[in-house]
């Protein structure tokens, strides 16, 4: 069987099997055997009925022959990558439930029937952690025990509220039904870290069981890439959650450019140059704020409308509030300040028959500081509502 895309077949449902072990694999015949071995001798000794997938991603060291040699399945995955042959193997799953895992020989597949009674009691998803089972000597480097895998794991329970303690482990179980739900779309490494986000982005029910972690049996370096898979976890976590990358820099920018605004306004006219350099500054950090949670904004609605997140109630309320007249209506108002200010500085700088001297280079400009800020930033918050209303179309 070739899956050359990502969608699901139902070639092979089979309303008699309890669970689908789906193993991703790229020129494993070093560990393969014994990881089905141990898979299909856990079925027999407790009862069961399951079936072995190896998902190959094109193998050239004899696995696929190997792999049906010993009772599995092969599923033959075009696509390359981690994500692709994880996803055409659970395409390919005939029972309900699915645990995957690594076909490396690290994780123990005599733990699945632990990772099977959870997805009994109802769960969606059932994560393996490696922390509480155990991580033998050289199972892992100590770059990802102490510092990638901690680092990360914190981030997704502080950007996403992730009810994890081990985002990459390896070894889990879900619902076909769930993970079919969740629409994943990366295809490499990042694949089970967005299935762990999407999944409590959607509120599933998502708990954990210690699992023991050992050295791999392979002779050969892993397909993992430190730095290169480790970035783009965490690009991917950015991109996913606007709020860190775009909203609340950008709240904090606008927070510094207003005081820092009235901390130059409030000074006495006749004040030094520095409060001049002030004022420019603070409209540079108040636009590029502003500009930021606009970002934030834009983002958020396009995962909304593309579906790459589950509807979220807060923003369709402020969609009720924040239309696009709203934006016209108040990108005019400040326009037509900024246009005023600009207007009575340009005035009052050398005023005929006031009986003063012209206004110098550094007083003269201070004034209209703040009505440039006016005029640009409604101009951004017309522009934005009109890109705005764009994004918007694709929302029912």
């Amino acid at each position: 069987m070739t899956l050359d895309t990502r969608e699901a077949s139902v070639e092979h449902e089979d309303s008699s099997l309890d669970l689908t072990v789906v193993m991703p694999c790229l020129n494993e015949a070093e560990t393969l055997e014994t990881c089905i071995r141990k898979t299909l001798e856990t079925f027999a000794r407790h009862g069961i009925r399951g079936e072995v997938i190896i998902a190959d991603n094109g193998s050239t060291d004899g696995s696929q022959a190997l792999a049906e040699r010993c009772g599995a399945r092969v599923v033959h995955v075009a696509a390359k990558g981690y994500g692709n042959a994880l996803a055409g193997g659970i395409a390919a799953a005939g029972a309900p439930y699915v645990i995957m895992g690594d076909s490396d020989d690290s994780y123990d597949f005599r733990d699945c029937p632990k990772f099977l009674e959870k997805l009994r009691e109802g769960h969606d998803l059932v994560m393996g952690n490696r922390f509480r089972g155990g991580i033998l000597p050289g199972a892992m480097p100590p770059l990802h025990q102490y510092f990638g895998n901690p680092g990360l794991t914190w981030l997704s329970r502080l950007f996403f509220r992730c009810p994890v303690g081990d985002l990459y482990c390896g070894l889990r179980g879900f619902r076909k039904a769930s993970v079919e739900k969740l629409d994943l779309r990366t295809t490499g490494m990042e694949y089970a870290t967005e299935m762990v986000i999407k999944a409590t982005l959607y509120k599933m029910s998502i708990v954990e069981v210690p699992t023991v972690l050992s050295p791999d049996g392979r002779s050969r370096p892993p397909h993992l890439r430190s730095w290169r898979d480790g970035w783009r976890t965490l690009r991917f976590m950015l991109l996913y959650s606007p709020r860190w990358l775009f909203l609340y820099p950008g709240f904090l920018l606008m927070l510094i450019g207003f005081a820092m605004f009235a901390i130059g306004l409030l000074r006495p006219s006749d004040s030094s140059e520095a409060d001049t350099r002030l004022l420019l500054l603070a409209v540079m950090s108040g636009l590029l704020g502003f500009q930021s949670i606009v970002f934030a904004v834009f983002s958020k609605t396009f995962s909304l409308t593309t579906g790459l997140i589950p509807p979220d109630p807060r923003m369709e309320r402020l969609f009720k509030v924040i239309t696009l007249e709203t934006g016209i209506f108040v990108a005019a108002l400040l326009m037509v300040l900024g246009i005023a200010g600009m207007t009575y500085s340009a005035w009052t700088w050398n005023a005929p028959g006031s009986g003063t001297p012209p206004l110098g280079p550094i007083k003269g400009v201070r004034p209209l500081i703040p009505s440039i800020f006016s005029l640009v930033l409604g101009f951004q918050v017309l522009t934005s509502s009109f890109f705005m209303s764009v994004l918007g179309l694709g929302r029912r």
